[in-house]
């Protein structure tokens, strides 16, 4: 898929598309075979649980409000690094992070993917999906793998 020349408006999404992804509201603002670009509105006290991209790179740029990203799953060392306006996160494929609201207030911020491989697809079978063994199975289909809970939850 080519990008389309053009913009996509402040309140519009690539072909009117807006998500609702676990209370997360995602509207996808660029989609082509390269990248997916899509903005997020994060509520307080909400997350995305650990997981991995094994075929993307990943980044947010924050744009309102803080969050944090866990990294070190995989060493058992699990560090939250936290964001604020301006900030960009980066999220390397294959190396697993969660994405967590802990501020207490809402988040916006620009979320990306490189390829954007079966990303945009998956969005369109998340949406309002609110079993998360059922989410965990659909984002396995589309190449994004949660990882299990901890032995103690």
């Amino acid at each position: 898929m080519q990008m389309d020349a053009g913009i996509t408006a402040t309140d519009a999404g690539v072909d009117g598309k807006s998500w609702n992804v676990v209370g997360h509201i995602y509207t996808p603002k660029l989609h082509s075979d390269n990248a997916m670009l899509w903005h997020a509105v994060i509520p307080a006290d909400t997350f995305v649980p650990p997981h991995v991209h094994p075929t993307q790179d990943e980044w947010i740029y924050m744009l309102e409000g803080n969050m944090e990203v866990d990294f070190g799953y995989e060493s058992g060392n699990v560090v939250a690094h936290k964001a604020g306006p301006g900030d960009m996160i980066q999220m390397p494929r294959g190396v697993a992070h969660g994405v967590f609201n802990r501020s207490g207030a809402e988040a916006k911020c620009l979320f990306g993917v490189a390829p954007s491989r079966k990303l945009f697809d998956l969005f369109i079978a998340l949406d309002g999906v609110t079993d998360p063994a059922e989410l965990v199975r659909l984002s396995a289909l589309h190449e994004v793998d949660f990882l299990p809970p901890p032995a103690d939850a």
